[in-house]
């Protein structure tokens, strides 16, 4: 076995060959908070400090101090079971918005018509009171109605936990260990167990090693033992994700007998960095420490690997990706990538490129205008050409061979294996995943807190179900930076300045015309700017981007490409009207309140009290 001076040696020449793959990769556990977690905290340094403004109306009669009624108070009485009083607060903000439209701008009547009541229906949150009290009839208690909210949310956020913060370990181990042999490394390997349907298999590993750490963490001796028995868990799910759970847990303890200490030493020797990243608040984590730690890490699973297979040790005989640690020969590659070979040796035919404004949109913008037979087939060619080049990398030796994998390749995924990200997208498409965007933003903050605080709050300046800035965002990704998706890096940096102006100016627009309103407020934050976009929010923005881009967009293009022309076209023709009329209502009557805006005087008291606490978007 090597020294550990060896194996930081070959660590450091992985990581200068892969830096940037290297350092997304630990920067998505850091979000996830999988692991190295703490190298974030110097970016979120904020004071504990809580302020909210509560708005009265003073236009009564008695004079008597009212609190201002709005959507979130209609589904509060609902969720309580007092529907009376809900329906009752949405006639009554229904009555308002139709006064409103009567007396402003004749274009925007609300009082007749089909779009009318449906947005009369969203906007007063009467659809939503409709919906509770099915509910209510249907289980016979507003409790239990309330509970199973609660419950679902929590079940969402166990699902996300379970199917990508739990078992991120052994992508990112996976990405490692092909780093160490190949120059290149596909973005698309971030998605190599859903290839071969094993996602759901590795995850259950990795939650039962959780719950297995667990209860040993409440002995005494036995959480600090388990953890480096475990230690190697991740690598061999990593390597062979068909083995079972208590078999790879198993393995792994074995593999580790006699070399705890040693593994407990190899990491105290990285206490420096440690001490680094403190004084650095971080950076120095995230921008080297965290990868190289992991590229030694898996330089010493390679070694107890080959020690384990070298004495025969049993279960050793289940780690037989060979290719993973060697590069195949020629012969082997031509027997498995035959009809690449063949087809590398002919001529390529392509379609000539459109000319004018189509040509243009299509290029630069990766926008298909009209989505003719012709640009089906031009989008069809591209993503076949695209997919032959990443089988001429294997061929080539310069990636992972996947027809090589122990798994047989006629198991994978076939959705997973046309993800062509280098694809352009038609204009039906496009509003289609704008929409899809927005709801699992709202989706995603209005769980966030009633997980967190128990009730619900309708995000956002909107009143129905979306959250624009995440659709909006998600599509000038897609749109603008069409023409770096082929360079990650580039793609990275650009998502984040994109991001940042928009994100930056939506709330300097939204406080200009509200009175100095705010629905976010990053104050306190490390690295922010004028409260309305920080580091890290920004580069949360950034790793969701490239998500967006290399992985959600093209899963999402496939599903919208298998409905037809004529469903895709009702759907956003419905859904644009219902958004536009939500729009023009919000305009004149914003969603606003305790949880979704602070003023501009309650922003001052904060400022000089301190910085909001709470979640990031949530302001009280």
């Amino acid at each position: 076995m090597i020294s550990r001076k060896e194996m930081k040696k070959q660590a450091r020449r992985s990581l200068k060959k892969h830096y940037f793959m290297y350092v997304a990769v630990c920067l998505i556990a850091a979000y996830l908070g999988t692991e190295f977690s703490n190298s974030l905290n110097g970016l979120n340094s904020y004071m504990p400090g809580i302020s909210y403004e509560v708005k009265f109306d003073m236009d009564v009669p008695t004079g008597v101090l009212t609190p201002q009624k709005g959507l979130s108070d209609v589904l509060a009485d609902a969720l309580r079971g007092d529907e009376a009083a809900g329906r009752q607060k949405a006639e009554e903000l229904k009555r308002k918005a139709i006064e409103e439209a009567n007396n402003g701008n004749p274009a925007l009547g609300r009082s007749r018509g089909v779009l009318a009541s449906a947005v009369n229906a969203l906007t007063s949150g009467s659809l939503y009171v409709t919906i509770i009290s099915a509910a209510n009839s249907l289980v016979g208690s507003p409790d239990i109605t309330r509970v199973a909210l609660i419950l679902g949310s929590m079940l969402l956020t166990f699902a996300l936990w379970f199917f990508l913060r739990n078992m991120y370990n052994a992508i990112s181990r996976r990405i490692f260990l092909e780093g160490r042999c190949y120059d290149k490394l596909p973005i698309q390997r971030f998605l190599f167990l859903l290839r071969v349907k094993k996602w759901l298999k590795v995850s259950w590993t990795m939650f039962v090693t959780t719950v297995l750490r667990t209860l040993w963490a409440l002995t005494i001796v036995g959480g600090f033992i388990k953890t480096y028995s475990y230690y190697l868990v991740p690598y061999i799910a990593a390597e062979n994700p068909d083995m079972g759970a208590l078999e790879t847990i198993t393995l792994s303890r074995r593999m580790m007998k006699g070399h705890k200490w040693q593994c407990f030493v190899f990491d105290l020797s990285f206490l420096g960095w440690y001490i680094l990243g403190i004084a650095t608040l971080g950076l120095t984590d995230l921008f080297y420490a965290n990868p190289y730690q992991v590229a030694a890490f898996s330089e010493f699973y390679v070694q107890l690997r080959t020690l384990a297979k070298d004495s025969g040790l049993p279960g050793s005989e289940k780690l037989n990706d060979r290719f993973l640690y060697e590069q195949a020969d020629l012969s082997t590659i031509a027997g498995a990538y035959a009809d690449v070979m063949e087809f590398l040796s002919q001529p390529v035919e392509t379609m000539e490129d459109f000319k004018g404004l189509r040509g243009f949109l299509i290029r630069w913008f990766g926008i298909l205008p009209f989505n003719t037979r012709k640009e089906k087939a031009y989008e069809k060619s591209q993503a076949e050409q695209l997919r032959y080049r990443s089988l001429k990398e294997a061929v080539a030796g310069d990636v992972y061979p996947g027809r090589l994998f122990p798994i047989p390749e006629v198991n994978m995924s076939k959705p997973v294996e046309n993800i062509h990200y280098m694809r352009n997208y038609s204009i039906g498409s496009l509003i289609m995943m704008f929409f899809i965007f927005s709801m699992i933003g709202w989706v995603w903050e209005v769980s966030l807190h009633l997980v967190t605080y128990g009730e619900f709050v309708n995000r956002g300046v909107l009143h129905g179900p979306w959250l624009p800035i995440y659709g909006s965002g998600g599509i000038l990704i897609l749109t603008v930076l069409k023409r770096l998706r082929d360079n990650p890096v580039l793609e990275f940096i650009s998502t984040i300045v994109l991001c940042g102006v928009v994100e930056y100016f939506t709330a300097y627009y939204l406080e200009l015309t509200h009175d100095g309103q705010k629905w976010w407020d990053y104050s306190g934050y490390f690295l922010n700017l004028h409260g309305r976009i920080c580091a890290e929010g920004l580069l949360v923005f950034g790793v969701g981007g490239m998500m967006i881009v290399y992985v959600v967009a093209p899963l999402v293009d496939n599903q919208i490409k298998k409905l037809r022309s004529r469903t895709v076209t009702t759907a956003c023709a419905t859904l644009l009207c219902l958004f536009i009329a939500d729009q023009i209502y919000s305009s004149q009557s914003p969603n606003s309140g305790e949880g979704i805006t602070a003023s501009v005087e309650s922003s001052r008291i904060c400022d000089e009290g301190g910085a909001w606490g709470g979640d990031d978007d949530i302001l009280l």
